[in-house]
C-alpha cells in the first residue's frame, strides 16, 4: 500500500495537464500561459507532500478548485489557501452550505484524523495535524459556480459545470484543449483493475444522467479523484460503460435484497471494505453503503406511487 500512496508523482498526462498527489488521492494541475489551477483539494494529511510536488514544478496556484464537499476532497483546502494566499477558491453551488452543516465538520474532522492514523500505520507521517475547522474564503477569494462557466488560464480553459447524482456542489472540470474531463467522484470510487463502486448518494436517476453527459463528451482523458487517470477514448468509454453496468447491477441487487437492509449493508461492507477503502473509517463506509440502499428504496417507493 505504501508504494501506491507515495509513487512517482507528479506525472504529466498531456501537454498542460498533470496528475499530482498519489495513486490513491489524485490532484490535477492545469497550467496556462497566464495562470494555473489545481483541481481537487485532497486531505490535510498528505498536503505537505502535495506542496512539495507543486514546488518541484515551480508553479504558483491562481485557482484552487473544490470538486465536491466530502472530507477526502476538501480537508486540504485550508492548507492550500494558506500556502497560496493569492489564489481564488472555485466551488460549486451548494458545496459551502453542505460543508457548513452542523454535522459535517465533526464527521470530516474525524475522517481526516482517521486517515492520518492509517497513513502512519503504513509508514507515511503526516506533516500537520488534522483539521478542526473548515472555512471557505470570502469576497474576491471565492468563486461560486451555479451554471456553466469557464476560466481562461491563457490558451487553456477550465470549463465548469455542476454534476448531479453524487454530491451537492459536485463540479465537472473540462479542459477542452487537452480533451480531458476531471470527474472527481462523478463515476463513483475507482478501483484500478477492479472497476468502480457507483456512488449515487444524491439520486440514482441523476447519477445515470451524469454518465450520459460524460459519455456524450467522448473524452480522451478521464481524471477520477482516486486511482489515477484513464487514457484513450476506448478506455474512457469502457470505464463509463463499466460504471453504468455496476450501477445497474447494484441497483438490482439492492432492489432484490433491500427488505433486509441490515444484512445487505453488512454483505456489501465485506465485499467493498478492502484494499484502498480501508484507509477510510469503517463507520464512514458503512454510512455510504447505507445511503446507497436508502436511495434505491426511495426510487422503488416512487415507482409504486
Amino acid at each position: 500500500m505504501a508504494s501506491t500512496l507515495t509513487g512517482n508523482y507528479p506525472k504529466r498526462i498531456s501537454g498542460n495537464l498533470w496528475v499530482l498527489g498519489s495513486h490513491f488521492f489524485n490532484h490535477y494541475l492545469v497550467i496556462g500561459g497566464n495562470a494555473a489551477a489545481l483541481v481537487e483539494m485532497g486531505m490535510s494529511a498528505l498536503l505537505d507532500n502535495l506542496n512539495d510536488q507543486l514546488e518541484s514544478l515551480g508553479i504558483e496556484q491562481d485557482y484552487l478548485v473544490v470538486t465536491l464537499p466530502h472530507a477526502d476532497h476538501l480537508t486540504g483546502m485550508a492548507g492550500l489557501v494558506e500556502r497560496y494566499p493569492q489564489s481564488v477558491v472555485v466551488a460549486g453551488k451548494g458545496a459551502r452550505e453542505f460543508a457548513s452543516h452542523p454535522k459535517a465538520l465533526p464527521a470530516m474532522a474525524f475522517e481526516d484524523s482517521y486517515v492520518a492514523m492509517r497513513l502512519v500505520e503504513r509508514g507515511i507521517q503526516p506533516g500537520r495535524d488534522a483539521i478542526t475547522t473548515i472555512h471557505f474564503p470570502e469576497g474576491d477569494r471565492l468563486k461560486i459556480v451555479d451554471a456553466a462557466d469557464s476560466i481562461d488560464l491563457g490558451g487553456v480553459s477550465l470549463c465548469l459545470s455542476l454534476m448531479s447524482g453524487h454530491s451537492p456542489g459536485n463540479l465537472l472540470v473540462e479542459v477542452p484543449e487537452q480533451d480531458a474531463l476531471l470527474v472527481s467522484d462523478s463515476l463513483g470510487f475507482h478501483y484500478p483493475g477492479r472497476g468502480f463502486l457507483p456512488l449515487f448518494f444524491t439520486g440514482y436517476p441523476d447519477f445515470l444522467k451524469t454518465l450520459d453527459k460524460l459519455e456524450a463528451k467522448n473524452p480522451k482523458f478521464l481524471g477520477p479523484g482516486h486511482g489515477g487517470p484513464i487514457r484513450g477514448r476506448n478506455s474512457t468509454a469502457e470505464a463509463i460503460e463499466a460504471v453504468r453496468q455496476a450501477a445497474e447491477s447494484l441497483y438490482r441487487r439492492i432492489q432484490a435484497e433491500g427488505k433486509r437492509p441490515g444484512k445487505l449493508v453488512a454483505d456489501l461492507f465485506r465485499e467493498y471494505y478492502v484494499d484502498e477503502f480501508t484507509l477510510y473509517s469503517e463507520e464512514n463506509i458503512r454510512n455510504c453503503l447505507q445511503l446507497l440502499v436508502k436511495r434505491v428504496m426511495e426510487e422503488e417507493e416512487k415507482s409504486r406511487l
